[in-house]
């Protein structure tokens, strides 16, 4: 109950604070007529808007899907007692996050067709290396979340004769998910962020189409506003539903 009033109380702020900034725009060195719901114009300038919301959302759950799935791949070597497996697990991780998100759009897009002779969209580019830059987080937390489950469970397993695989799908990676789940959730409004950066190679997303309107109508501080307030009400939603999810588990967890 306490949570449900904060979050009341914060979408209370954000309208008030959108309706004063709203009606400052009386001055004439406002223009919010280029997003008004009231004006023709403005109401298709912001269903232009909204309209990159749905590549935003498919660019993020795509690729944090496949982050998701090679990070633990990656995640699982750094576990092994063998020498070699450590070391391409540290490889991995270190040489992906030495690598910044922008620069990696850039080489996915630009690169890899050159080096390996096949032609990429920009959505296929955006997915590719937002997911390869998460990646080597998502290894790193799946690495913690393991590592935190007691010795005493792989114990249990191998008493009943257990596989590897068998122990990791039905006792230890269960258990793990329920602990990672708010790095995951973290992870996930990270994406969300970072594919405004896919607006670079050309992607129809939020803030790319944010970018093309400020070129036609040359009101940057009204349409970038709209964007804030897009994001934000994004990422809140988002928020509150792994918050939710994370209450579902404990409360299962615990019956």
């Amino acid at each position: 109950m306490r949570l449900a009033g904060h979050h009341r109380t914060l979408f209370k702020m954000l309208a008030l604070s959108l309706i004063a900034v709203l009606l400052s725009g009386c001055s004439n060195n406002w223009g919010w007529y280029v997003v008004s719901p009231m004006t023709k114009s403005g109401m298709n300038n912001l269903l232009f808007l909204i309209g990159g919301l749905k590549y935003t959302l498919l660019l993020s759950v795509t690729a944090i899907m496949i982050s998701v799935v090679v990070g633990l791949l990656v995640a699982l070597p750094g576990l092994s007692e063998n020498r070699a497996l450590k070391l391409f697990n540290r490889t991995y991780v270190e040489c992906i996050r030495a690598i910044p998100i922008l620069v990696m759009i850039l080489w996915v897009y630009y690169g890899l067709p050159q080096i390996a002779d096949i032609q990429i969209g920009v959505f296929w580019a955006g997915v590719l290396a937002l997911a390869l830059s998460d990646s080597a987080f998502q290894a790193e937390i799946f690495r913690a979340g393991i590592q935190s489950i007691h010795r005493g469970q792989y114990e249990a397993a191998r008493s009943i004769s257990l596989s590897y695989t068998d122990t990791m799908r039905f006792i230890i990676l269960p258990q793990a998910i329920k602990r990672i789940l708010p790095a995951l959730g973290n992870q996930l409004v990270y994406m969300l962020k970072m594919s405004s950066l896919v607006s670079v190679i050309g992607m129809q997303e939020l803030t790319r189409r944010a970018n093309e309107l400020v070129v036609t109508e040359y009101r940057s501080l009204e349409i970038y506003t709209i964007l804030i307030v897009e994001y934000l009400v994004l990422i809140l939603i988002v928020s509150a539903g792994v918050r939710w999810l994370e209450r579902r588990m404990r409360t299962d967890e615990g019956s």
